[in-house]
């Protein structure tokens, strides 16, 4: 029997196809459907070995049959078989469907009377593909003009911003689970307002106890000016509130109960304090250092006695 794809190209193409389709629809989030799931390994390896049985079985028939055909019939069949697809009835039969051109022996049906230099016009009827296709461009335009201009149903620009707004939820609700990522390596000085009142929230609730609400400090130190006994800037004070203070008498470890990018947010809050004078702030301590920012120009000494952050 004349196959037109061979067994060795059709059964890689079979399993390709339906391999991409379990990969499509399956959801396996970064892993491939095959890794994660086991049952679709087999599954795969199931159907590829009924692909090439059925492929074995079908030659068998075929080789079977032939050899139960007449001289006569093998011969129709290897004649059938010589013949090009193109030249074949079917293939024959699917271009004169889709072109309803005539026969060059029925060309006086639909021949005009125009004549130009010899040249003579057919009346030939469009290919029915095209006058299809050109119904569905105008059903087309129908359901465009009723959806969009009627009904008011959301464009494109539309659809985007929508998709942009629920990104951005499914984006938070993410990041309120996520990993935190945050650490003293990346920590930056956060600057914006948003930031700096959350960070001044979290401190209201936290920290006052030790360092009261202006941080000019009652068991802990003062924070307000630039004297630290653990080194001052966006890292050291992250790095403090992460790991704690002195062992033994300084700062506990907030790690466990604030979230690294909170840290950063209380930290920089606690650094926008700078300068702002509280009344009565407890004295320095002995450890405590000035802390010059690198690459800051020296400024004018401050003679306000503050407390570093332990």
């Amino acid at each position: 029997m004349k196959k037109l794809i061979p067994s060795y190209v059709r059964v890689p193409l079979i399993f390709a196809m339906v391999f991409g389709a379990m990969e499509y629809f399956i959801d396996s989030g970064n892993q491939p459907a095959f890794i994660k799931y086991p049952m679709v390994m087999l599954f795969l390896g199931v159907f590829l070995f009924l692909l090439i049985a059925i492929e074995i079985v079908m030659s068998a028939v075929d080789n079977v049959t032939y050899h139960l055909l007449t001289e006569e019939q093998k011969k129709q069949l290897e004649e059938a078989q010589a013949v090009p697809f193109t030249e074949g009835e079917f293939y024959k039969g699917i271009i004169k469907k889709l072109t309803r051109s005539k026969e060059i022996d029925q060309e006086a049906d639909v021949m005009l009377s125009h004549n130009y230099d010899g040249i003579q016009e057919l009346d030939n009827v469009l290919p029915p593909w095209w006058v299809y296709l050109f119904y569905g461009t105008i059903i087309f335009a129908g359901i465009y003009l009723v959806r969009f201009e009627i009904l008011g149903s959301d464009n494109q620009a539309q659809e985007f911003e929508k998709e942009v707004a629920e990104a951005k939820i499914a984006v938070e609700e993410y990041n309120k689970t996520a990993p935190d990522l945050m650490n003293k390596e990346k920590v930056t000085l956060l600057t914006d307002a948003s930031s700096i009142a959350a960070g001044k929230e979290l401190f209201m609730k936290n920290c006052v106890a030790c360092h009261r609400p202006d941080a000019g400090g009652q068991i802990g130190p003062n924070l307000t000016d630039d004297m630290w006994i653990n080194g001052g800037g966006i890292k050291n004070v992250f790095n403090t509130i992460m790991e704690g203070g002195r062992d033994g008498k300084g700062m506990i470890s907030w790690k466990a109960t604030i979230k690294p990018s909170d840290i950063q947010k209380v930290a920089s809050y606690v650094l926008s304090l700078q300068g702002s004078k509280p009344v009565n702030p407890k004295p320095t301590e002995p450890e405590a250092k000035k802390w010059v920012e690198e690459g800051a120009k020296p400024a004018a000494a401050d003679t306000t006695k503050v407390v570093a952050l332990q």
